[in-house]
């Protein structure tokens, strides 16, 4: 071989090996994706450092943010609280760390909860009180289902895919939506005569539909791991609704330490549920996070963060808790073991929705 051929074969080589080393230290694996309300951004946080590695346009008005399965995009509900009416998610290249193209959501506004599964994007759109699911292979909604309830706000779609949960603000209830088969062959209820000529009608899936009634403001919820309780917490009543799954009906509410109760979440092994306020403690020994034990329903610990807090995530370890201290403009991390707060990210700019992107 011509020793210049083989030269630049070589540095071609050597700078595609490079290039794939920079792409890998570029790609953020663990990462913690964070809006940043104050600033209309999305920062990138490194959850072994707590450091900020990267800010990037958010879009106008950023309320909750996802990340794909595979960890490489994170899409941003552009809320239009304001009354803008926005009708736009907003997705970030987390791999390159910059704006990726914009889904335009024609007709449907007013988009708040996300959820990612079975590679498509679900989410809640308020002002047409339906919830939508957008398929990034073929880039347009492709399915629309009615709630037929006041501001549909989070959403939690279940590994089967069968089973869709929301919260519905204004209407103070908690969707309960499944899946299940439809077959046909006989006349409609309630009329005589017998079915038409020729083979049955094929079975088709439709969606049922329950909205149990929780409290006034239920807006942030989970569901326990074992998949039996619904927790919703309501936000107008400073209480927690506990739902039975099967039996679709509200078993327990009790009241919660803390103001304007807006985001709820079970740790990894179903032990304790922890629940946070935007709102002013209106007493001292009262603060922004309360721990529930899940079994007692009784409240184990409160924590001061030093502001009201929105967004709440668990690390997959299951021994951190992530917690947006949206008017102490941080992050807090809280050592669940000792229900103890251990390190934060700052600033950050009046922090709200938060999610993992990891590499599958």
């Amino acid at each position: 071989m011509n020793w210049k051929k083989g030269l630049s074969l070589a540095v071609i080589g050597v700078g595609a090996l490079l290039a794939g080393i920079d792409a890998a230290a570029q790609q953020p694996s663990p990462a913690l994706p964070a809006l940043e309300k104050g600033t209309n951004t999305l920062a990138i946080i490194d959850p072994a450092s707590l450091q900020v590695v990267a800010r990037v346009p958010s879009g106008p008005d950023p309320h909750e943010v996802i990340a794909s399965s595979d960890g490489k995009r994170a899409f941003i509900s552009n809320y239009g609280g304001d009354g803008s009416m926005m009708n736009i998610i907003s997705v970030v290249d987390l791999v390159a760390r910059k704006v990726a193209p914009t889904i335009d959501l024609g007709a449907l506004h007013s988009t708040h909860g996300l959820d990612f599964a079975g590679g498509k994007l679900y989410f809640t759109a308020e002002t047409n009180k339906v919830i939508g699911r957008y398929d990034p292979a073929t880039r347009r909604v492709d399915w629309v289902m009615g709630t037929g309830q006041d501001r549909t706000h989070m959403i939690m779609v279940s590994k089967d895919l069968a089973h869709i949960f929301t919260s519905n603000v204004g209407s103070a209830t908690i969707g309960i939506m499944e899946e299940t088969t439809q077959r046909g062959g006989g006349p409609p209820p309630g009329r005589a005569g017998a079915p038409p000529p020729g083979p049955p009608p094929e079975p088709r899936k439709v969606w049922q539909i329950t909205n149990v009634p929780a409290g006034r403001g239920s807006e942030g919820f989970d569901i326990s791991p074992d998949g039996k309780e619904i927790w919703a917490a309501n936000a107008q009543d400073a209480t927690v609704t506990v739902i039975d799954v099967a039996g679709k009906k509200a078993i327990q509410t009790f009241p919660v330490p803390v103001a304007g109760a807006n985001r709820l979440k079970f740790t990894l092994d179903g032990k304790l549920v922890l629940v946070s306020g935007l709102g002013k403690p209106q007493s001292p020994g009262v603060g922004n996070l309360a721990v529930f034990d899940a079994a007692t329903r009784k409240v184990v610990k409160q924590l001061d963060l030093g502001g009201g807090s929105a967004g709440i995530l668990m690390n997959p370890d299951g021994l951190r808790a992530y917690v947006a201290v949206n008017q102490g403009n941080k992050i807090a991390v809280i050592d669940l073991k000792t229900m103890q707060v251990n390190g934060q990210v700052s600033p950050v700019s009046q922090p709200d929705g938060l999610a993992w992107a990891s590499k599958n």
